[in-house]
């Protein structure tokens, strides 16, 4: 990963993440939260993310590429979502079409998302916890 977005995310997670995680813990808004073990480190972490819900489970775009910790480790040995108050574990991770991916996002989200140039999407597989 560059030094600049190295860099970057370092700044995301220390002043906006704060912000989202208590709006994902919420229920309310646009964020969900994805926590994942540290492959490393062991440690449980909590990552502020917004999904769309597709019949098969969420749908996520990648916005920093797939070299952010939450994903690595979700790839590496799974996780959980919550997603409006509901949990759900992370059974398996997939790669998503563009096309379907920005349909996923309804029209508001999926318009932001072409002006971004957006293209990675994944889908999460869930099983409810509930």
């Amino acid at each position: 990963m560059g030094r600049f977005k190295s860099a970057f995310l370092k700044v995301l997670n220390r002043t906006l993440n704060p912000l989202t995680l208590r709006a994902a813990h919420s229920g309310r808004g646009p964020f969900a939260l994805v926590e994942h073990v540290g492959r490393r480190t062991g440690r449980t972490y909590e990552a502020p993310v917004i999904l769309a819900r597709v019949p098969e489970g969420f749908v996520t775009e990648l916005t920093y590429g797939s070299d952010v910790n939450w994903y690595r480790n979700v790839v590496a040995g799974g996780g959980r979502v919550l997603y409006r108050g509901e949990w759900f574990r992370i059974t398996a991770v997939e790669p998503y079409a563009v096309r379907a991916g920005l349909r996923a996002f309804g029209p508001f989200r999926s318009a932001i998302l072409r002006l971004l140039r957006r293209r990675e999407f994944r889908l999460l597989r869930v099983a409810s916890e509930g």
